[in-house]
């Protein structure tokens, strides 16, 4: 499909009706110097930037979004994402939200984009949004979506891919209008059925008769990556405000990478007028997409892993799709193309010219698990400071290319999570010995050796009963969806 749509319509759709994804037909601009961020709110930023970013949306309605989204008390921090500094390389930490991960920022605003489009289109249709989840997403759009009105939610998550506290903070959290299924697969399994599911030819039958539309939670829907470039251009006033660098100086960004939305945003943010160098594209073992900004071969015919960083297991990243189409100079042709290639043969190349540009931006590397938890070591024994499992390979990815290339550019690293999330992996690698008792106990005692506060959120969520205990696999999701769509909510 090669027609424009309004953000609103963009927003409510998810996706295309062909199984595209939507981009932006210009990119907001920043609009001022930007030795002005520092004396901007989080809040101020975002509105600023949304109204431009998702035009379609009334002034009015852009403020209500943020105020509601961003409400006071729902983040830890009164930053938002406040930048820990430890000399060139600068955390932005993206953590403080309900769930304890970088998906909070823009999945606090998401659901109430989605109910004001939904008004703003004067859509009676309940809005069914189907996501999938390598883990992180899954909890931040259930805590978002819990209860909305005219919403369900239906949350796919591969049964063993995530972590203990990843899978407890989805089983456990309530909203009568939440519905949480573990897949007998691996994410990009997951991902799979719910785009087969949007391409179904049966459910949009059930849908109209249940006056139900599909949505998307996934960074698929552009609602969810237009408001993640707000926190890079926050984290660029707060290192102006420390002194950190001088208004208009580059910086690399570092993001550990698996779906490729986060990093997508920063590119996006680039273009809106932030002073980037580099884009340091970091993963583990299956590294897919440093394969292909290494080659211009896309692949995911190859084995799948389970890894210490299970948010980045994923061999299909569906946000490259949309920066292809940038960088191709919006050649929708060649994009189908490689998308139908990357269906039918697991792989696609891209042409020499689209590679050499991709290639003046982006630098990737990876590490596997023994690399990350040496990581995870070093830091804190050289700073104190506790990394997170995919934080910590995007460390190390930006060690290895700080050594090859010598580049001493000041570096940005995104901070996905909190390591509390991920004890079964922080623990051995911050003690040197094996994991025992719960994932709680765990939490408890990398709490009193590190002197490192546990979120309450987490203490909370230790004697959660679960809530959610559905279960499919890939052949029976469909059935589960149309059983799904027809089960009243409880007023």
């Amino acid at each position: 499909m090669n027609r424009s749509v309004s953000a609103p319509e963009a927003v409510f759709q998810g996706l295309a009706p062909d199984g595209g994804l939507f981009v932006p037909t210009q990119f907001p601009q920043l609009g001022f110097d930007l030795d002005q961020l520092p004396s901007k709110s989080y809040r101020e930023l975002a509105t600023h930037l949304l109204k431009q970013g998702l035009p379609g949306y009334t002034a009015e309605t852009m403020d209500a979004v943020v105020r509601l989204g961003y409400a006071e008390g729902k983040f830890d921090d009164p930053l938002f994402a406040p930048v820990k500094s430890f000399g060139d390389r600068h955390f932005i930490e993206l953590f403080h939200g309900p769930t304890l991960a970088f998906k909070d920022m823009a999945l606090s605003l998401l659901p109430h984009l989605l109910v004001a489009a939904q008004k703003q289109l004067g859509i009676s249709k309940e809005a069914v949004i189907l996501t999938a989840t390598s883990g992180d997403t899954g909890s931040a759009a259930l805590t978002g979506f819990a209860d909305l009105p005219n919403t369900r939610i239906v949350v796919f998550y591969p049964d063993q891919g995530i972590s203990l506290v990843q899978k407890k903070q989805m089983v456990c959290q309530p909203g009568k209008n939440l519905f949480v299924c573990g897949v007998d697969g691996n994410f990009d399994q997951a991902q799979s059925l719910v785009k087969a599911l949007f391409a179904n030819k049966v459910l949009p039958t059930t849908l109209d008769q249940n006056n139900q539309s599909f949505s998307t939670a996934n960074s698929m829907n552009i609602g969810r990556l237009i408001p993640q470039m707000v926190y890079y251009f926050h984290a660029y006033g707060q290192l102006i405000e420390k002194g950190k660098v001088s208004s208009g100086d580059p910086i690399n960004i570092v993001v550990p990478s698996g779906n490729f939305g986060n990093i997508l945003a920063a590119w996006y943010a680039k273009q809106a007028g932030l002073p980037v160098k580099t884009f340091l594209v970091a993963s583990n073992k299956n590294h897919a997409l440093p394969d292909f900004f290494n080659t211009g071969i896309y692949s995911a015919d190859r084995p799948f892993h389970r890894t210490d960083s299970p948010s980045m297991d994923i061999l299909i990243s569906s946000n490259l799709e949309r920066l292809l189409f940038h960088l191709s100079g919006n050649d929708a042709p060649l994009i189908s193309t490689l998308m139908t290639e990357l269906k039918q043969k697991k792989r696609y190349a891209v042409p020499d010219t689209l590679k050499a540009r991709i290639q003046s931006e982006f630098y990737a590397g990876y590490c596997d698990d023994a690399a990350c938890r040496d990581e995870i070591k070093r830091y804190h024994k050289k700073t104190n400071y506790v990394l997170d499992p995919h934080t910590a390979v995007a460390s190390r990815v930006l060690s290895n290319y700080q050594q090859s290339t010598t580049d001493t550019t000041p570096a940005l690293i995104a901070a996905t999570a909190s390591p509390f999330k991920f004890p079964a992996t922080v623990f051995p690698a911050l003690f040197g010995s094996p994991p025992q008792g719960t994932d709680f106990d765990l939490i408890r005692i990398i709490a009193q050796k590190t002197a490192v506060e546990v979120p309450s959120i987490l203490q909370n969520l230790e004697n959660a009963k679960p809530l959610h205990t559905d279960h499919c696999t890939p052949d029976t999701a469909f059935n589960y969806v149309q059983n799904t769509l027809s089960k009243g909510i409880l007023s």
